[in-house]
């Protein structure tokens, strides 16, 4: 079942395939590759590293159901914008399953946007975002199992105008990706198994990636002075 070393190596062999679709682009400046921080990062940077190119995030929250934080009924992510901008979006069938009342959802989706405001402030450090307008950006993650961060994250992607918008992960259910695909407009995934577990379960090393180690890789990869990969542990 294991698939990758570690979330450093998954990150160059996702950047080998990359590689040559970036160079077809002709852009006149390098790809933005975004990442969903924690476990995101390291991939990434291994990914921007090859592709001499700039590195950032985009913060985004699972909004988990009532005693059951696992399943999620929804998602939020960053806006451009600031405070007020932020992409949501809702699972509608479970909710509905479950019979969670709006109440409920608004106050989950609130305190999920204190943590989103929180970690953009922290990573960046008081540095803006990259400007994706007009960039190709491809966005990363270390695996993807429902999608709902992902989904947000490429919504709220969307709105920052970007030229183009490249999904990249390592491992994905198949149905999940065929979701998503409706909302990138390329998808670069090097696993989908048949039968999809946990994405832990396809690394041999799956350590957690530390704040510190994000702080890191954002300070490293600013977009004038890309560098050389950083461990992701």
């Amino acid at each position: 079942m294991v698939m990758f070393r570690d979330r450093r190596e998954a990150g160059e062999r996702l950047a080998g395939h990359l590689a040559g679709t970036v160079a077809s682009f002709e852009d006149t400046a390098p790809p933005v590759v975004v990442a969903l921080p924690r476990g995101g990062v390291p991939v990434a940077a291994a990914i921007a590293a090859r592709l001499q190119a700039p590195l950032d995030v985009i913060i985004a929250r699972k909004i988990g159901a009532p005693g059951q934080p696992e399943l999620a009924i929804g998602a939020v992510a960053e806006g451009a914008g600031g405070e007020g901008a932020e992409e949501t979006v809702w699972n509608r069938r479970i909710i509905v399953d479950l019979g969670l009342r709006e109440e409920s959802l608004e106050q989950r989706r609130a305190e999920k946007l204190r943590e989103v405001r929180e970690r953009a402030a922290l990573y960046r450090d008081g540095r803006p975002a990259v400007v994706l307008e007009g960039r190709s950006v491809i966005l990363v993650d270390d695996g993807i199992a429902t999608g709902a961060t992902t989904e947000a994250a490429l919504r709220a992607l969307r709105r920052r105008r970007p030229r183009r918008i490249i999904l990249a992960v390592p491992v994905a259910p198949e149905d999940t990706l065929a979701r998503l695909r409706r909302l990138a407009d390329d998808v670069v995934c090097l696993a989908q198994p048949a039968d999809f577990y946990a994405i832990g379960a396809y690394y041999r090393d799956f350590t957690q990636v530390k704040d510190a180690d994000v702080i890191r890789c954002l300070s490293q990869y600013r977009p004038d002075q890309p560098e050389e990969a950083v461990d992701d542990n």
